[in-house]
């Protein structure tokens, strides 16, 4: 039986800036770079009901504990 090692991820959550009126949300573009050269990459948005985001939703692969499977 072989073994591979098990991919694991961490997960960070972030919401977007808004301006004033806090309806229209503020240009991300700074903030995604920032997180990217971090190694977080953005995979989801979570939206309120009826429109308009509320959270970012990012990924990397977290430390490698060594666990492995069995296949």
């Amino acid at each position: 039986m072989s073994r591979s090692t098990v991919r694991r991820w961490e997960y960070k959550t972030v919401r977007p800036v808004r301006g004033e009126t806090k309806k229209e949300a503020e240009d991300p573009q700074e903030e995604l770079n920032a997180h990217g050269e971090d190694g977080w990459e953005l995979v989801e948005t979570i939206d309120y009901t009826g429109g308009g985001t509320k959270y970012l939703v990012f990924k990397r692969p977290a430390e490698s504990t060594g666990d492995t499977i069995a296949e």
